[in-house]
């Protein structure tokens, strides 16, 4: 069921010769097919294909009006089992419109004119065709079959894809024909286009194609005239772009001397979760005229070409951008939005000082990062930054010193407080054995950590900053009104694996920026950032763990979180998914397999896909009363902004643990 949530779809690029119908009919059947071998459900040519777009003066010929209809009746048979939408010019009325001729299995099955015409600068269009305006009928008879003829049809394939089809110019405008066809429920847009190569053009109809398909919730197809039409003025490079909800998912080859076939599968699914989900998009439907839907008999076979693979980009870690570059960027822009987030709290409730429990850890350092990043912009002294390890029953001299060589290399104050005795003194109360090292023997440390802390704010004037994250709130990894509570969480919305990439940009990157710069510590001496970086690279090397429980006899970290959990770049894969588009567990299973292949088996996914599962449904009620904190990216889980959910929801046969 999985699978059929995606549907492939292809841009084809033939080589074409302007004026010869008959090689162009036979590189068009080439590409389809090609298509069809390689299980595509739908695919688009260019405009114009089988003429040439360059035809000129040579459209008002009958004679090649007439061998565009009957290539088009010969290439029917050869478009068994998938959608086919070709360029040809069509006589209707007395007048010449530029067309999509739309195939289904092998059937004609509507005719869709060009609305916008370009005629400026070196496009002529108006000189030869009409508008889809101008049309005076609703129906045409072409290819000894009668169909609906408008800009105005979708056609649903009943396999989830439905698809809409504009041409080239009508993508430029200020108001597209896709624009109406996806708001009337076309998923999928199919572009046959004409468009000539320029300086800088490229990326500027890159860019369109990537707007209109986030615009619109969709999947779009675009396929570009190729390098065989006239080069009379023009030259043309068979631009051939598939796009997602504003993500790219291919791009075939410019200026190439062979026929291109560009495919990609498209995520129906998730772009039906979107559109759910999106109340701007629903409304919007009721402000663009109504359209016909053509639902033609259902594809008579479904291709699979031999390979089962997705053929999309499937990152196994969709936090982090893949380009050194972008992560880069990511990184930074993330800090700032922290960083800025917690300045602005600051400033609002008039407050220097902020308490924050210091463990050694990956997101404890993170959440230091943001205090001297918000002190900074404040010009505010770090020492109104007071840190605080508390070294508990499970603490290891690693992450203690490195918490104590973070705070030296960035000039922020550091006290020690041993909670141990307090723990003690707890279980005691309590009449439990510390022999027992039970979910209370934990908690106990965890909770007396934020006591002191919140107490250590109310004594300095200041505010606990929360140090968890959003993979820990997914999983509810995180004590109940112990680390999960603080004044203001600046790391809620950042997932763990990104958490790693930011402290490791921190230290390898902006370090860098400030060597030498003296930072003052509270007795004057000169901090050294590049300690600080020493002690963020061997946190970044250092095992994730709560250390509750004591460590091993040779002094190293007993308690490893992802041993117990998971691991957390799976869970961090389920949980972009699982909220972001909308995956259920067993389209998850698919996509994880193909994401981790070679690094987890089967077993082992669907072992942690449990645990996430049980985890997220079962731990609500941790997130039903979150603090504030700064939403990052496009998944958050505060209660007051992007998730609701009942804490006593149940699982049931329908729920995703099924």
């Amino acid at each position: 069921m999985a699978q059929k949530e995606f549907v492939r779809v292809s841009a084809a690029v033939p080589l074409v010769r302007p004026g010869d119908v008959g090689a162009n009919l036979a590189a068009v059947r080439t590409l389809v097919q090609q298509a069809a071998a390689e299980g595509v459900q739908a695919v688009v040519f260019p405009e114009l294909c089988l003429t040439g777009y360059t035809c000129a003066d040579l459209f008002y010929q009958p004679y090649l009006l007439q061998a565009a209809e009957r290539a088009l009746a010969e290439l029917l048979p050869d478009c068994l089992g998938l959608l086919v939408a070709v360029g040809l010019p069509v006589r209707v009325s007395g007048r010449i419109f530029n067309c999509a001729a739309v195939i289904v299995d092998g059937r004609l099955v509507g005719v869709v004119p060009k609305t916008y015409l370009p005629s400026t600068h070196e496009f002529y269009e108006a000189r030869w065709f009409a508008s889809a305006l101008e049309a005076t009928v609703n129906e045409v008879t072409l290819a000894g079959a009668t169909v609906p003829f408008g800009n105005d049809l979708i056609f649903d394939l009943g396999n989830g894809a439905v698809c809409g089809v504009e041409l080239c110019e009508d993508m430029w405008t200020a108001n597209p024909p896709s624009t109406r066809l996806t708001l009337r429920g076309a998923n999928v847009v199919l572009n046959l286009s004409g468009s000539n190569e320029l300086v800088g053009k490229t990326e500027y109809r890159r860019s369109l194609v990537l707007g209109q398909s986030a615009r619109c919730l969709a999947a779009y197809v675009y396929a570009g005239a190729g390098v065989g039409e006239s080069t009379t003025d023009l030259v043309f490079g068979g631009h051939a772009l598939i796009a997602e909800n504003g993500a790219l998912l291919a791009e075939g080859r410019r200026f190439a001397r062979k026929p291109q076939l560009t495919t990609a599968d498209v995520d129906i699914g998730f772009l039906d979760f979107e559109r759910s989900a999106n109340y701007a998009f629903r409304t919007a439907g009721n402000t663009v005229g109504a359209v016909r839907t053509i639902r033609p008999p259902a594809l008579s076979c479904v291709h699979t070409g031999g390979n089962p693979e997705l053929r999309r980009p499937l990152d196994p870690h969709p936090f982090v951008p893949g380009a050194s570059a972008d992560r880069k960027a990511r990184c930074e822009e993330i800090l700032s939005i922290q960083s800025t987030g917690l300045a602005t709290r600051l400033e609002a409730i008039r407050c220097r000082d902020v308490v924050l429990g210091l463990s050694g850890g990956l997101d404890s350092a993170l959440a230091l990062l943001v205090c001297v990043e918000a002190f900074d912009r404040l010009g505010l002294d770090r020492k109104g930054i007071h840190a605080f390890t508390m070294p508990g029953f499970g603490t290891t001299s690693r992450t203690k010193e490195n918490a104590e060589r973070l705070c030296e290399g960035l000039g922020v104050p550091l006290e020690t407080i041993d909670i141990t005795a307090m723990a003690r003194q707890h279980l005691a109360d309590l009449g439990r054995d510390e022999s027992v090292k039970d979910i209370t023997y934990e908690n106990t440390q965890a909770r007396g950590r934020t006591y002191l802390l919140m107490d250590k704010a109310n004594q300095l004037g200041g505010i606990v900053i929360g140090t968890g994250d959003l993979s820990e709130l997914a999983l509810g990894w995180c004590t109940y009104n112990g680390d999960h509570m603080s004044m203001y969480g600046v790391n809620s919305g950042v997932p763990k694996t990104l958490v790693r990439y930011i402290v490791q940009w921190y230290a390898e990157e902006k370090v860098k920026g400030l060597k030498g710069e003296k930072v003052k510590r509270l007795k004057g001496e000169d901090a050294d950032v590049e300690v600080a970086a020493k002690a963020l690279l061997d946190i970044l090397a250092t095992p994730v763990s709560p250390e509750l429980l004591p460590a091993n006899a040779d002094g190293s970290i007993a308690q490893v979180t992802e041993d117990k959990v998971g691991p957390y770049e799976l869970h961090d894969f389920f949980l972009y998914h699982f909220l972001r588009r909308g995956a259920g567990k067993e389209k998850l299973r698919l996509l994880a397999g193909l994401a981790f292949a070679g690094t987890y088996d089967a077993q082992t996914i669907e072992k942690w896909l449990d645990v996430f599962f049980r985890r997220f449904y079962s731990q609500q009620f941790k997130r039903s009363c979150l603090p504030d904190g700064p939403k990052v990216g496009s998944i958050n889980l505060s209660p007051r902004g992007d998730w609701r959910m009942p804490s006593d929801v149940g699982f049931t046969e329908y729920s995703p643990m099924k």
